[in-house]
């Protein structure tokens, strides 16, 4: 994506008001609050994670946030720059169905290679169960990670191989709201 300067440029609001569904104030607002964070232009993984864990108090948000930072890092340089912040908020936050589960699915997707193994899934399920807090899924009926991600396969491995592709985990996903309810653990994650 390229650094973004501390300086917001018209020609960048409009860039980003065309690639995405922020207005121009909107815009703005974002880049201020990157940069309060973010003075340098670009956030760490450390900074990142320290953000990301200000969110969750009652559990530990590292593991997971360290996965969320890969995938809002789009050109894999080691840091996400502004227009990667905001393509990544804008695709959380009002992206459609279809995009949030694209976006999950990138995110479960560790290694990159277009299918989500079960051990990739329970590394992540993990980091989501240890950044809610053990208060948050005790009551839960898969009060495990490793029972979440029997559920998931069970409902979503539809050729039964033992790893989802991104067609598979869509379309079943689409299909059964309880499906993205086991994937997100809490309203908002996906």
């Amino acid at each position: 994506m390229g650094c973004f300067l501390a300086k917001l440029t018209d020609e960048t609001i409009e860039m980003l008001e065309k690639t995405t569904p922020f207005s121009r104030s909107e815009i703005i607002d974002w880049h201020e609050c990157f940069y309060t964070d973010s003075p340098g232009g670009a956030m760490s993984q450390f900074e990142f994670t320290k953000m990301y864990c200000q969110f969750f108090p009652k559990g530990d948000p590292t593991d997971f946030s360290q996965f969320l930072f890969k995938s809002f890092d789009e050109n894999g340089d080691g840091s996400i720059e502004f227009g990667e912040f905001l393509n990544a908020i804008s695709m959380t936050s009002r992206g459609t169905i279809e995009q949030k589960l694209e976006w999950a699915f990138k995110l479960y997707d560790i290694d990159g290679d277009g299918a989500i193994t079960k051990d990739e899934m329970l590394q992540i399920v993990r980091a989501m169960f240890s950044m809610f807090g053990e208060e948050a899924i005790k009551n839960l009926e898969e009060n495990t990670p490793e029972k979440r991600v029997e559920k998931i396969f069970a409902l979503v491995d539809t050729d039964g191989n033992g790893d989802l592709s991104k067609e598979e985990f869509i379309q079943a996903a689409k299909l059964d709201s309880a499906i993205v309810n086991a994937l997100s653990l809490y309203d908002g994650l996906i």
